[in-house]
């Protein structure tokens, strides 16, 4: 899994203290609780792509290791982390100190439930355009925290990732134009004090923004809002121009849209909605009574 785990490690521990506060009253008042092993899995109560388990299984090694049970809880994935499973379905295996189990259950299902969400989300909206050359990539419309486990999920999913945040690349938006006074003046402006080798890419609205944009040497061109066929249009101009700058279809994306967009001939399809319009994956732990 590509994530930064010193970064993610610090997030985990922020977000078991959240939950658990001065200490989960409900597990510490049952009897003898930190002698008591258990066992128990995780179901699916909904079909969708899974996401995040090497996340959820970081939340019992932490706690593993700040508590003073002799034994950590053994987390075993029987799903592929991406793979799509039915309703009902079986995706982990737990066993270890039932303390830990309990604490750690709400954090750790909630990151799945989350990612596992925007991962089935994604998926559908690749399939959609799959058998064409258009890649769907995501946006920087995440929740302020997640960022990179949103993205991570999106890449789950199937996805490529758009910049992670403003420090990636330059993309001159329609308010940085109006700020500087043209497309023209925001290029020159911006490429005179960017760090080399900074692409460039600007989001353009009509066709007459595509003509400047491409003036001015861009590296990508965002064609935004635009009807299929004037983004076709669009397309047919700057592979005129030249072959090297990179096309990106944005704005409004759905999934009954995606594959018209896909169809113009745009390198990649930007697109909040994997993120923004998915609803969680319902999951859920049980514990086997006859293993306590």
């Amino acid at each position: 899994m590509d994530v930064n785990w010193i970064r993610l490690n610090e997030q985990l521990k922020r977000w078991l203290q959240e939950d658990i506060g001065r200490g989960d009253q409900t597990t510490a008042g049952l009897a003898n609780i930190d002698k008591v092993l258990g066992q128990g899995c995780w179901l699916t109560k909904a079909s969708g792509v899974i996401c995040g388990l090497p996340i959820a299984q970081r939340v019992f090694e932490i706690l593993s290791n700040a508590g003073t049970a002799a034994s950590s809880v053994r987390f075993e994935p029987c799903v592929i982390e991406g793979e799509w499973v039915e309703a009902g379905s079986t995706i982990v295996k737990l066993q270890g100190p039932l303390a830990h189990l309990l604490m750690g259950e709400r954090v750790a299902l909630n990151l799945a439930m989350h990612l596992s969400g925007i991962a089935t989300v994604t998926r559908e909206y690749v399939s959609e355009i799959q058998d064409l050359s258009a890649k769907l990539v995501d946006t920087r419309k995440t929740t302020p925290g997640l960022r990179e486990l949103e993205k991570y999920a999106t890449r789950t999913g199937g996805a490529q990732n758009h910049r992670m945040g403003l420090d990636d690349s330059i993309m001159i938006k329609d308010n940085h134009i109006a700020a500087a006074g043209s497309i023209a003046l925001a290029i020159e402006s911006i490429r005179s004090r960017s760090p080399y080798p900074l692409s460039i890419e600007v989001e353009t609205e009509n066709l007459e923004q595509v003509e400047e944009a491409l003036e001015h040497g861009v590296d990508i061109i965002m064609l935004d809002n635009m009807s299929p066929a004037m983004m076709k249009e669009a397309v047919q101009i700057i592979r005129r121009y030249g072959s090297q700058v990179k096309i990106e279809g944005s704005g409004n994306i759905t999934i009954e849209t995606i594959r018209a967009i896909a169809l113009t001939g745009v390198d990649y399809i930007s697109s909040s909605a994997p993120i923004t319009r998915s609803s969680w994956l319902d999951l859920s732990m049980r514990l086997d009574p006859t293993k306590l």
